[in-house]
């Protein structure tokens, strides 16, 4: 991790120490394309800053230029062939320009942006595209032309919130439309991203090969992905930040359908931040065996009827309990929006967990027991560095998730500013981590299901073994519910604790109702790893948590399938007809 430094207003060009080592062995440091290209992004920068205005108005208090030059990989296999082989690079422009003060400014979300010219004439909006050329005046003319179109439309809505506001009732206690941050620079050096195309393609061949002998997984994939994102910042305040990062994906998954017609699907997903932490063959064949074996159990696995009562989530399953009821909710632009059910606003130090349980987000935390978390980064979108934030101790609420979007009580920033491509940032999750005080064994965790079950004249409880995701709702239309998808239940008799793989439930509920029955914790902690889509897009995120049993969790009925599988047997099934 970067020790953050502080920089004066006007630009001084970065210099790597890399090629400061390289001049101190007598050899002349090649440029870096890079910081030529910042270097470009501050000058025009400063010369909008310094002169972009239209008469009789505001000019612009705050400008920053964010270019992400994407590099991705793709190999996707199914039946023992390669199906796709991508390459795609492209470079996308983020400009925020606001016009106003740190107080009140013409902010608004991307959804209530209509900012546009109606007058006669031919309309024009500005490509969000930057040169793949390392060209700085190409990337300057690009820059140019946006933020001309983004200070027009910025001018637009700062007049039009000013007279909204005259309709407003005055609110002493309302927030400030943007924090004041510290500038910061960092200059991280280059990330290398290799790619061994022959050995993923012959592996990717290999796994997808396997499905071939069980026709009644109809449909499967095999599917690698590599990605580089390295990132030019550059703020109207000081901030000059050049970051990389590299993320490696394998994802091995199928789909059949139960005699009864419902849809089941399975897999399994690899996340790793260098191709070297990829796991080798032999990993990768074990999951996709254990794919295969857990589908044709699941074919044969008795459907269930809903069910109200106690269980156990493993730590994965847990992990998405939580993002879904709590991590959202502590994202602390949902305590302002007007269309936000702001569950937590003004909850502050009240207890809204068990008071075994704390939570907090870290997305300098890189691994968790050697397994690398997702939700890492050293900067957000804002160019605010990412930081510890404690959410929950001992069941008390103590802080938020913050972007630059300041909400009552907390005007500062703590790094969670964060969005897909170039995107509006908002505050979002990076790591989540579940502590807990009251940790069992696993025996342990299962007696107490056991007994708990007992003491509610339940035949038997449930332990949900892996979860596919899940989603919930925030906003302050419709019903405060979150959804969870389990794809391993397993019904555990109360007479003699036998564990029977069972299917065909969905876990649903409220979400301060649903975490405040947690009876314990188990001791291992487990690590979810995928993405989150949100406002401002899909970004990677990690929660890191213990198994819980729950007092009450309500399952209810999945979707139904009705449909045949495929009628006659796949031409790659042993038993199929060969060809003449």
């Amino acid at each position: 991790m970067a020790t953050v430094g502080f920089v004066p207003r006007a630009f001084r060009p970065l210099f790597p120490l890399f090629a400061a080592a390289s001049l101190l062995m007598g050899a002349a440091p090649a440029p870096d394309a890079r910081s030529q290209l910042l270097e470009a992004m501050a000058t025009e920068l400063t010369r909008n800053q310094q002169q972009l205005k239209v008469s009789g108005h505001e000019a612009p208090y705050f400008l920053s230029y964010l270019v992400k030059d994407y590099q991705s990989r793709l190999l996707v296999a199914r039946y023992g062939a390669v199906f796709q082989d991508d390459d795609y690079r492209e470079r996308k422009l983020g400009v925020d320009v606001r016009v106003g003060s740190y107080d009140f400014d013409s902010s608004v979300a991307d959804s209530l942006d209509f900012g546009f010219s109606t007058s006669k004439g031919s309309s024009f909006t500005a490509r969000k595209e930057g040169p793949l050329d390392d060209s700085p005046l190409a990337l300057r003319t690009a820059l140019w032309l946006v933020t001309d179109e983004k200070y027009k439309a910025a001018l637009f809505q700062f007049l039009k919130k000013k007279g909204e506001d005259v309709y407003a009732v005055e609110d002493p206690k309302r927030p400030p439309s943007f924090s004041k941050e510290a500038p910061a620079t960092w200059v991280q050096p280059p990330v290398a991203f290799p790619f061994d195309r022959e050995r993923w393609r012959k592996l990717a061949r290999e796994v997808s090969a396997r499905f071939n002998a069980h026709p009644e997984l109809f449909d499967s994939e095999v599917r690698i992905t590599a990605d580089k994102a390295t990132r030019l910042f550059v703020s109207s305040e000081g901030t000059r930040l050049i970051t990389e990062e590299t993320l490696y994906g394998l994802h091995v998954s199928a789909v059949t359908r139960a005699p009864d017609g419902q849809m089941l699907d399975d897999s399994r997903s690899f996340y790793l931040p260098t191709e070297a932490g990829m796991p080798d063959d032999a990993k990768v064949h074990a999951a996709a065996q254990k794919v295969i074996d857990e589908l044709l159990a699941l074919r044969q696995a008795p459907a269930i009827v809903p069910y109200a009562g106690p269980a156990i989530l493993a730590p994965e399953a847990a992990g998405v309990l939580f993002h879904e009821t709590l991590g959202h909710r502590l994202e602390a632009d949902r305590q302002d929006g007007d269309n936000d059910g702001k569950t937590f606003k003004g909850q502050e130090g009240k207890q809204i967990l068990p008071t075994f349980l704390s939570l907090r987000d870290d997305p300098s935390k890189r691994d968790i027991n050697g397994e690398p978390l997702n939700g890492y980064y050293l900067y957000d979108e804002e160019g605010v560095k990412g930081q510890a934030v404690s959410l929950v101790e001992k069941g008390v609420l103590k802080g938020y998730l913050m972007s630059r979007h300041p909400v009552e009580g907390f005007t500062q920033s703590n790094g969670h500013g964060r969005g897909q491509g170039t995107l509006q940032p908002v505050a979002r999750m990076a790591n989540l981590l579940v502590e807990s005080s009251k940790q069992v064994s696993d025996v342990e965790l299962k007696k107490r299901l056991i007994a708990e079950a007992k003491r509610q004249g339940k035949p038997y409880g449930l332990i949900i073994r892996d979860i596919t995701g899940g989603n919930t709702n925030t906003s302050s239309f419709g019903y405060q519910a979150f959804k969870g998808v389990p794809r391993m239940v397993y019904r555990v008799d109360v007479k003699t604790g036998e564990e029977t793989l069972v299917r065909g439930v969905e876990i649903v509920g409220t979400p301060l109702s649903s975490v405040n029955r947690i009876l314990a914790t188990g001791q291992r902690l487990g690590v979810f790893n995928g993405f989150c889509g949100a406002e401002s897009g899909n970004v990677p995120v990690s929660t890191v948590a213990p198994a819980v049993l729950l007092q009450e969790l309500e399952l209810q009925r999945a979707m139904e399938g009705k449909d045949r599988p495929p009628l006659l047997p796949s031409p790659a099934a042993p038993t199929a007809t060969p060809p003449s």
